[in-house]
């Protein structure tokens, strides 16, 4: 401004300024302005435009408002409520096997008397099996298989066959089961005398191998009371075979002697057992002829080879867990069989 005011003084020489010759051509010329300069530069995108103001501004009202802490759980649910919506009213799925019973019988008998029968001997108890209409154990759990174990039972029966032919399967099983048979005989041999123990193992060499891989186990074995006896639940209708009652390392079990090909170091390995063994449980605890109740059970899984044998202790929880899915399998078995 002051440069032009001067100017403006000798007007002789203004003019003279905008004479001059190249002033004569068009040229391009910029505005001045005393405002700010504008700029080309695209406007940045603000994300705070993206939130929705009026919740934005209830819950910044909902907080401030507060001349104490705002921090409760009422104004905490509150907040989410307004910020993403009510709750979900989704409910986790409910687990497998919680299924209660209809028909629940306790599995230690309440109104049981423990009190000793006579007896001429200090033997054990060997009860024989009447066999009437009851269903045995081991036929209501085969009878209430799931289509899982089912079909994964039908795959290794189909592939066994291929190998062996169907003949030679059948021959493989009866001599699986005869196994087993001799096996559990040894087994009450060394429990009623070493010294038909002794001349049992000797006559079979297959079975050296079975009572090798128990060895371990039978050290912790003491005060039998029951081999290869009958038992009868006369309130639940079904009845069955135990292999051994006795105690386990301090601890009275219903014990179940299995034999195995394969390795079966978790009790989940051995299917079906856990659920045989807190039927017996249950039936010798309603049974009259046991003077006695047991809590506790051990499945003891034995190998050919002579490895050492895994046993799996079931505590009196774990039994009254095995003993519920019983109860289901049972009830499955009875609606059958009234539908048939």
């Amino acid at each position: 401004m002051q440069f032009l005011q001067l100017l403006s003084r000798k007007s002789g020489k203004l003019e003279m300024l905008f004479q001059i010759p190249f002033c004569q051509k068009p040229f391009p010329y910029t505005c001045l302005a005393t405002s700010a300069c504008l700029y080309s530069k695209k406007k940045k995108a603000n994300g705070y435009e993206q939130v929705d103001q009026e919740k934005y501004k209830n819950l910044v009202y909902s907080v401030t408002s507060y001349k104490t802490s705002a921090q409760t759980p009422e104004t905490i649910f509150e907040e989410d409520n307004l910020l993403y919506g009510p709750p979900g009213k989704h409910r986790p799925p409910v687990k497998a096997g919680t299924k209660a019973p209809k028909n629940w019988v306790p599995l230690i008998n309440p109104s049981k008397r423990t009190v000793p029968l006579n007896r001429d001997s200090n033997l054990p108890m060997k009860v024989a099996l009447q066999k009437n209409k009851m269903p045995s154990v081991t036929r209501v759990l085969q009878q209430t298989l799931s289509p899982q174990q089912v079909f994964y039972l039908e795959r290794w029966k189909q592939k066994m066959i291929l190998e062996l032919g169907k003949d030679g399967f059948e021959e493989y099983t009866k001599n699986l089961f005869l196994q087993g048979e001799l096996f559990h005989s040894a087994l009450e041999s060394i429990f009623l005398s070493e010294e038909m123990a002794a001349k049992e193992q000797s006559e079979d060499d297959s079975l050296s191998g079975y009572l090798t891989s128990v060895e371990h186990v039978l050290k912790d074995i003491s005060e039998v009371k029951a081999l290869e006896s009958g038992v009868h639940h006369k309130t639940l209708q079904y009845l069955g075979l135990v292999d051994c009652v006795a105690k386990y390392r301090g601890r009275l079990c219903v014990i179940d002697w299995k034999t195995s090909e394969k390795p079966k170091p978790f009790l989940r390995d051995t299917y079906d057992n856990p659920l045989q063994v807190a039927a017996y449980i249950g039936a010798i605890n309603d049974d009259a002829n046991y003077d006695f109740q047991v809590s506790c059970g051990l499945i003891v899984v034995a190998y050919k080879n002579g490895s050492p044998a895994h046993s799996h202790f079931m505590d009196p929880d774990l039994c009254s867990q095995y003993w519920n899915k019983w109860l289901l399998r049972l009830e499955e078995y009875m609606e059958k069989a009234d539908s048939n």
